[in-house]
């Protein structure tokens, strides 16, 4: 990675060392960034922190840096995301998608373990649980297993 506006920075802790991109070293060459509302300056640290010269640009840096609210935007500007958190709803589909691949490849005999989510994605089973059992000290076991029972299914294709 490249590191254009010597933002990269160390900070010493309990005998560890722990880096970071820091927009105050930036602002020292765009001052403009230091007044950039917080969603932004966000995506500015994002920026520093992916800066390639091929996806991420000492162009693309600048550019957010000096951003203009009254402007038209004119650039633009890729996000690399830490994790994708993917509620069941919509993350069983990319699930199901990426099983698919997986097969294609290795019918086509590649390596299917070449078909991977470039960031961590988190899947989350959120759903109601119905209650049907209470007042006991049964209840909570009771109630997880028929929660378990109904679910069988979407938890074993989930697994």
């Amino acid at each position: 990675m490249k590191d254009s506006f010597k933002a990269k920075t160390a900070l010493q802790h309990s005998g560890k060392t722990f880096h970071y991109f820091s927009l105050a070293a930036l602002a020292k060459q765009h001052p403009a960034a230091a007044r950039l509302p917080r969603c932004l300056k966000v995506l500015l640290e994002n920026l520093l922190r992916h800066e390639d010269g091929v996806s991420v640009s000492r162009e693309d840096i600048e550019t957010l840096a000096n951003w203009n609210a009254a402007a038209e935007p004119s650039r633009e500007l890729a996000f690399v995301p830490a994790r994708t958190v993917l509620q069941d709803f919509t993350g069983v589909p990319c699930v199901v998608d990426l099983a698919a691949m997986r097969d294609a490849m290795e019918t086509l005999g590649g390596d299917p373990k070449k078909i991977n989510p470039l960031s961590p994605a988190e899947l989350v089973i959120d759903h109601s649980v119905m209650v049907d059992d209470f007042g006991s000290n049964k209840s909570f076991d009771l109630n997880a297993k028929l929660e378990f029972e109904r679910n069988r299914e979407r938890y074993a294709f989930l697994r």
